[in-house]
């Protein structure tokens, strides 16, 4: 998913897409490329949108990459149930794994999230850093290795939501007729898994991402990290 406008990031996002910045001096959207090939994916549909044909010049045809990329448009931000749609709609696959393009994770954890997902109808994500943070990022309650609520209101919850879910056919049916807009797969999962559905709850490292123009310093001028008062 790299449609998104990034308002946080204003007024960076004017003039940038969001996927397109750095972390660690190299654009997160390239870095999480190489991550699903390296786990083993080989198609890869981008969802765009706000300043897509930046997207769409750094990632091509994604032989770079080592990967087959294709594009599906999204014209209007409305969650990330319609993205998903949008992706379907252009030829995506299920099973399939959705990704937030503006998140970097743990080296290793896209494969490792592959391989616990694997035999189950759904699978989604989460991570001790950062944190739960309601509204934005809520607690996911997992019982037994499956999710029973993806957004718990528990705050002794440790475990936060992370951008990286696995959708199988069982969940696709419940992505219709969701509340909004905005659409969120969040609902759909739900509303799969109040049905049924076996979705994995898997924990996995800490992960990145921008959300401030502050994070963008951060992420790439270490240093920054550690003072602690303005420099005369």
């Amino acid at each position: 998913m790299a449609a998104g406008e990034g308002r946080r990031l204003l007024p960076l996002t004017e003039r940038y897409a969001k996927p397109a910045l750095p972390i660690d001096g190299q654009p997160v959207l390239a870095t999480l490329l190489r991550e699903l090939a390296a786990a083993g994916c080989t198609r890869t549909t981008i969802v765009v949108g706000h300043l897509r044909d930046q997207v769409e010049a750094l990632t091509g045809d994604g032989s770079a990459f080592g990967l087959d990329v294709r594009y599906a448009v999204q014209p209007e931000v409305l969650g990330s149930a319609d993205a998903v749609e949008r992706a379907l709609a252009s030829g995506a696959q299920q099973p399939f794994l959705l990704v937030g393009a503006d998140t970097v994770f743990t080296s290793g954890d896209l494969a490792r999230f592959c391989d616990a997902v694997t035999g189950h109808d759904g699978g989604l994500a989460v991570r001790r850093e950062p944190p739960p943070s309601p509204p934005a990022r809520f607690a996911v309650r997992i019982d037994g290795g499956l999710v029973r609520r993806v957004l718990d209101d528990d705050p002794a919850n440790p475990l936060a939501a992370a951008p990286l879910w696995m959708i199988g056919p069982a969940i696709v049916p419940h992505l219709e007729g969701l509340g909004g807009p905005p659409y969120e797969v969040a609902h759909a999962l739900q509303r799969a898994i109040d049905a049924g559905a076996r979705v994995a709850g898997v924990e996995i490292g800490p992960t990145r991402d921008l959300t401030t123009p502050f994070d963008l310093l951060e992420h790439n001028f270490p240093y920054l990290a550690g003072l602690t008062r303005p420099v005369d």
